[in-house]
């Protein structure tokens, strides 16, 4: 039996018992174990998230871990994937491996891997792929063994916490979180306490069932509840997070801020910074952050983003979707914790937060359209694509540029379009942007057409 289509680019996930079941992650904690021993690693720890699905996965993935001889293991309970990975850049511990399935359905799980504090993705996932294939050929047996030790890291996170925003202490700003019952509560709620912050927090009690809403804060839908709050007038600001808490929303009484929104209003309090944005970020972002700083364009992907801002040296990287990642006073991982901290900092200075985004030049967009194909076409569709383009077979405004960072990024004089493949789903996804609703309505109709013909041609 092959299990090849759960490693995927940056993570291992995948449909529990189907494919993520004893054999496959047994066997997964044993070919990572070893590689971990190549690397150097002796301590790691294991978290997971609320789904239904992570103890009886922890129990296969330790009893894989613990056929390696010479590693030590650690139990660090339930807790949102920052604090996995905090558990290694704090210098705690040299592996991470997280048991979360983030914001898939609930039949959905898998891992994330951290070692020496770089993700463990892309080509390492595929070499371990081969690993895992040729042990389940070789029929080694894998026993029952769950042994480890337990740790309590969310005491060193939130004393971390405690520490760097003691300034926030009794903050009087009225201000409502949607935890959606993901894993966010466990690391939240002491820290709001020990601040003694008075927050209206929401589904803070983790449920693999989500009785609320799906764990997915970049669908409007999954906001709802933060949206009447603030629609109320109890509050001005509203949070929400998903399954796993590296991903925000922020929601003020005019707007959804995105991801790229948000880093630029984080470069207001920031001096010089040095941001990278994904290749879905608008080109308002990149403009109005270069006028004070330096920006940086890269792949979309939280592994993607954390090795390049290691390779750039910079301050600030951001997705639309909501993964905020800070080496300017952090680490450099996604948190969407430390993200909503930094932003209750800019209000408690003054920031309004509404207002400064009102001074951008006005532009319009489209959210991300997705365009549902087969896993194997997706990356087909969209080269036939980009050579549609380069051959200048359509009708297009006048291209000024072409980006191939990931996919293909056309920018036009005042507008541009974004078609790339999800390395997570088997979607192609598109972005548009223009200084008119004509402009961008004609962008996107011509650009989906395209996208279509190609597919239908496959």
């Amino acid at each position: 039996m092959s299990f090849d289509n759960i490693f995927r680019e940056y993570d291992i996930r995948g449909i529990y018992e189907k494919d993520l079941n004893e054999t496959s992650v047994k066997v997964i904690g044993y070919a990572l174990g070893q590689k971990m021993k190549e690397l150097g690693v002796t301590s790691v720890t294991i978290g997971y998230d609320a789904r239904l699905s992570a103890k009886e996965l922890r129990k296969w993935l330790l009893s894989g871990l613990n056929k390696v001889s010479g590693l030590s293991l650690y139990d660090i309970g339930l807790v949102p994937t920052p604090v996995g990975y905090f558990s290694v850049y704090a210098d705690y511990f040299d592996a991470n491996i997280m048991i979360t399935g983030s914001h898939n359905p609930k039949e959905y799980n898998g891992f994330k891997i951290t070692i020496k504090k770089d993700s463990f993705f892309g080509d390492d996932l595929q070499n371990l792929k081969d690993k895992v294939n040729e042990i389940i050929l070789s029929g080694e047996k894998i026993d029952d063994n769950a042994a480890c030790k337990n740790f309590d890291i969310i005491t060193y996170y939130k004393n971390y916490y405690v520490k760097e925003f003691w300034h926030l202490r009794y903050l009087k700003i009225p201000f409502v979180i949607d935890c959606a019952n993901g894993a966010m509560g466990t690391a939240l709620m002491p820290i709001l306490q020990e601040l003694e912050i008075d927050a209206h927090v929401l589904y803070h009690i983790p449920d693999g069932n989500f009785p609320n809403h799906h764990p997915d804060p970049s669908e409007k839908e999954n906001l709802q509840d933060v949206i009447s709050y603030i629609n109320s007038g109890k509050a001005k600001l509203g949070f929400g997070f998903d399954g796993d808490g590296d991903r925000i929303a922020v929601i003020t009484p005019k707007r959804n801020i995105k991801g790229d929104e948000l880093a630029y209003l984080y470069s207001l309090n920031m001096e010089h910074p040095k941001v990278l944005g994904e290749v879905k970020c608008s080109q308002v972002m990149y403009d109005e952050i270069a006028k004070v700083g330096e920006v940086f364009m890269g792949k979309t992907g939280h592994s993607n983003i954390k090795k390049m801002m290691k390779e750039l040296g910079v301050d600030l990287a951001a997705e639309v979707s909501g993964h905020i990642f800070f080496k300017e006073r952090y680490f450099g991982f996604d948190d969407a914790l430390y993200a909503m901290m930094r932003v209750l900092e800019l209000v408690q200075k003054g920031f309004d937060l509404d207002a400064e985004l009102d001074k951008m030049p006005k532009v319009y967009s489209t959210d991300e359209i997705k365009i549902h194909v087969d896993e194997e076409s997706k990356f087909k569709i969209v080269e036939k694509f980009k050579q549609a383009i380069k051959n200048k077979e359509c009708d297009l405004p006048e291209i000024l540029n072409i980006i191939e960072i990931d996919g293909i990024r056309i920018q036009f004089e005042d507008g541009w379009a974004l078609v790339r493949a999800s390395n997570t789903t088997p979607v192609i996804v598109t972005r548009f942007e223009a200084k008119s609703e004509n402009l961008l309505e004609e962008i996107k109709n011509k650009i989906l057409h395209i996208i279509q013909n190609k597919a239908t041609i496959l």
